[in-house]
């Protein structure tokens, strides 16, 4: 197998982990922290859900699909290599 797919995944990985990073850290919180504990979870569950938040939670699942095959394509590719 050409080593360009190699670093063609080892790229994407990078940037999809960023990507993941971030879009973790923008969720907000669901309580059991430490600001729910002295009441400042209260007015945030009064909230639903939004859109921009469902939109969020999509963005989230689809990096992390694109990440996990990143790994699980990268680690076929590194078992195929050794094997040849």
């Amino acid at each position: 197998m050409p080593i360009a797919f190699a670093y063609t995944l080892i790229v994407l990985l990078i940037i999809t982990s960023g990507l993941l990073t971030m879009l973790i850290l923008l969720h907000r919180g669901k309580g059991g922290g430490l600001s729910s504990m002295f009441g400042g979870g209260v007015s945030t569950n009064l909230a639903g859900s939004s859109v921009a938040e469902k939109n969020l939670d999509r963005y989230t699942i689809l990096v992390g699909i694109v990440w996990f095959a990143c790994i699980v394509g990268l680690g076929l590719w590194l078992k195929l290599a050794v094997a040849s």
